[in-house]
């Protein structure tokens, strides 16, 4: 239990310092763009100009965070229940939201400073409440679902974002969370592991339900981030990350608390999501407080343009 904990709190720190750092990235490459190009009709980021803001250094380290964080994600998925893995993994938004404070020059709110103080809380309660993971074995129809499941989510998400441009940034964050969601359960019921088995892991739907959401998800999350607050994006994320798998885990692959203890990882669930939410609601910032100075003011000083990005 302690050495999943502390995989996932890793994973944590990797994920929320590259959201971060591909923000950064992603608005300083906006900035170098003409105000009407990398658009779309409606108003949102093409495929070209995610592309360039996937170029940045500073995103490409985000990238390289990222993968770290996927690789000790997928441990912890592994070693803890799904619904205390991912709410702990997805603790990410306190570390993306206390470095956007000098990497983007954004002011916290007392409100978002509480909303905060509520998920660190609500994380306590359920590492406290937690008891040992179920199985890994789910029927191979379960593997074909979920990859069925994450190919309507990551095309549906693309789809939507064309349509609704700047509008979409929650909705992207929330998609691109459920996209990851999918891929801890994935990696939770992934044949061909233990013990390890080639022609078992490559014949696995759930291997490749991985892959999709793991690029997918990453695809619409660096458009949340472009255009939309870095913590509203990432809590929209958060939200999408915990519900699904948790429910799943408890409902169908056996985690439990610890006995007695169900009152409370219910309740630290609940305080975590909603935490998670608050910060989304408080955290529409738009750019830098006019106040902050030097390089991390100027990554983050785009005014919203008719290309979507902020």
């Amino acid at each position: 239990m302690l050495i999943g904990l502390l995989t996932a709190i890793a994973a944590s720190i990797c994920y929320g310092t590259g959201s971060v750092l591909q923000a950064v990235g992603s608005r300083r490459a906006a900035r170098a763009m003409p105000a009407d190009a990398g658009v779309t009709a409606h108003g949102g980021p093409n495929l070209s100009s995610t592309a360039k803001a996937a170029m940045t250094w500073e995103f490409i380290v985000g990238t390289i965070l990222d993968f770290a964080g996927f690789g000790l994600g997928a441990l912890a998925s592994r070693m803890l229940p799904l619904f205390l893995s991912q709410t702990v993994i997805s603790a990410n938004l306190v570390i993306t939201a206390v470095l956007s404070v000098r990497m983007l020059g954004i002011r916290l709110t007392r409100k978002e400073w509480v909303s905060i103080g509520v998920v660190c809380t609500a994380l306590v309660l359920l590492a406290s409440a937690a008891g040992h993971e179920g199985g890994h074995h789910a029927p191979i129809a379960t593997h074909w679902w979920l990859l069925a499941v994450t190919a309507l989510i990551i095309v549906g998400g693309t789809v939507a974002v064309r349509l609704l441009g700047g509008r979409a940034a929650i909705l992207a964050g929330l998609l691109s969370g459920l996209a990851f969601g999918a891929l801890g359960v994935g990696v939770r019921i992934l044949n061909g592991i233990d013990p390890f088995d080639p022609a078992a892991l490559l014949t696995d739907p759930a291997l490749y339900a991985i892959v999709l959401a793991g690029a997918g998800g990453m695809y619409l999350h660096t458009v949340a981030l472009q255009i939309g607050s870095v913590n509203g994006a990432t809590a929209a994320l958060v939200v999408g990350e915990t519900v699904l798998p948790g429910a799943i885990g408890v409902l169908w692959l056996g985690d439990a608390s610890r006995p007695g203890l169900a009152w409370l990882a219910v309740t630290g669930f609940v305080l975590a999501v909603a935490g998670a939410v608050a910060v989304a609601w408080y955290g529409n910032h738009d750019g830098a407080d006019p106040a902050a100075a030097g390089p991390a003011a100027d990554a983050a000083a785009p005014a919203r343009e008719p290309a979507g990005v902020s």
